[in-house]
């Protein structure tokens, strides 16, 4: 049932935004007077599921349900080759009009998706606010070892972020992205054992971290291994208590639940020896490992509150405003990692299933709205750059005739189209290709 949640999740958010991405190219072509051939949701190849006209255009709904298209007249794209358009150029066509309107028409599409982007993080503010853990509050700082990670970079278990580059970190679900995502040193200004300690993070290292799949262990809440309640008759018989906090296993010590959850995995089926801190002694205790790695206690939740921010109407715009910048920014970086093929991170790209599965198995409609309006802005990046076939490839082919003055031919204009479309069916394939291999392996 969770993924069929997902699944509709997916289709909905992307309908919705591949047909405001259309309708952007529509209303423009409209108000230059240029001819809308054609208006889908869904894709029509062979026969739709209905369909109907008003004046030049037809409307309808395909039975492909990825997407949709506006279909432009005298324009050249994946519905119309040059052959399509050798008679002369008719008053009421794309090509027909001077290169500034049809720039406007190109990048239409990008401007609907980043203005539905802003309007959905309006409405969250308002609706939600923005729930956040402050950094401040992170009182016994994060965890770095596991897997040895975040140690790797100079951190140690405990460390609480005070600022990176200078720049104060208010979000504590900030701290992972800047680390990930820097471009080069890092100084970290760090509060260790009470004390102001700056470390600098290298480059090289941040990069060798990046080629793996899970940055988890590289900065996390440190959460302590604290039993709230015994669930279980063995766990009950081995003589933990609750409060007791466990500070090694088999001799290992560590600080975080995340690191002891690993180590118990590896011990399934097997007796464990916990080392628990109780009323300021330490204490042995044998305990059973069932085949799950698990010693049927549950953990005593971190006692950190959500702080929630509230907009009025007339704040949430300003803060939508934030989140929009904050959102490109944030992808635009991603996307500049992905492109340099020494951080490795092109490995991570995925298709349709990877896309899905940020969606969650319950509906949610905050993180619906929020999910569909990080999409928006990712569809607005990747139509934005210039890949022949894309808009931004269009794009740049207008921008080239409005500064030299001289028009490209459409032949020229129909080769980047089938070089586009190549690329991005490579794409296509690559990212998917990479979920599947991901998923069997």
């Amino acid at each position: 049932m969770e993924t069929v949640i997902r699944i509709i999740q997916f289709f909905l958010s992307l309908t919705l935004l591949v047909t405001v991405h259309e309708f952007g190219h529509f209303i423009m072509a409209r108000l230059f007077r240029i001819r809308v051939d054609k208006f889908y949701i869904f894709f029509d190849w062979g026969f739709s599921l209905f369909k109907f006209k008003r004046g030049d255009t037809e409307y309808g709904m395909g039975w492909l349900p990825l997407g949709g298209y506006c279909q432009i007249a005298g324009m050249i794209d994946e519905n119309q080759t040059s052959k399509d358009l050798a008679s002369e150029p008719q008053p009421w066509e794309f090509r027909a009009k001077p290169a500034w309107q049809r720039f406007c028409v190109l990048v239409a599409g990008v401007t609907m998706n980043v203005i539905t982007a802003f309007v959905i993080y309006c409405g969250i503010s308002y609706a939600w606010g923005e729930q956040y853990l402050a950094n401040e509050d992170v009182v016994a700082g994060y965890g770095y070892a596991f897997n040895a990670d975040g140690e790797s970079l100079g951190f140690r278990d405990g460390d609480g972020i005070v600022s990176i580059n200078e720049e104060q970190i208010e979000n504590s679900a900030a701290v992972l992205s800047r680390i990930i995502l820097a471009d080069g040193d890092l100084n970290v200004m760090l509060l260790r054992d009470g004390v102001a300690t700056g470390i600098v993070v290298p480059y090289e290292k941040i990069n060798e971290l990046r080629k793996k799949e899970d940055f988890s262990g590289v900065c996390r809440i440190l959460q302590p291994f604290i039993i709230d309640s015994l669930a279980s008759e063995t766990a009950m018989a081995s003589g933990l208590q609750r409060g007791d906090r466990v500070v090694g296993i088999d001799g290992v010590e560590e600080s975080d639940f995340g690191a002891y959850n690993a180590l118990l995995a590896e011990r399934a089926d097997r007796t464990a020896e916990l080392m628990v801190e109780r009323d300021g002694e330490r204490l042995p205790i044998l305990v059973p490992v069932n085949g799950e790695g698990k010693i049927g206690v549950t953990i005593k939740p971190l006692p950190y509150t959500l702080k929630t921010r509230k907009y009025t109407l007339v704040e949430s715009i300003p803060a939508g405003l934030r989140l929009t910048g904050r959102t490109i920014e944030n992808y635009w970086n991603q996307l500049k990692l992905i492109v340099n093929p020494d951080t490795g991170l092109y490995k991570q790209v995925g298709g349709f299933i990877s896309i899905g599965k940020i969606f969650p198995g319950t509906w949610d409609w905050y993180m619906f709205w929020s999910m569909t309006a990080f999409l928006s802005i990712i569809l607005a990046i990747m139509n934005i750059i210039p890949i022949p076939g894309l808009d931004g490839g269009h794009t740049l082919f207008t921008l080239w005739e409005m500064i030299t003055r001289r028009k490209v031919s459409e032949r020229v204009l129909e080769i980047a189209q089938y070089v586009g479309l190549v690329l991005l069916l490579a794409l296509l394939l690559f990212a998917n290709g990479n979920d599947i291999f991901r998923y069997f392996l």
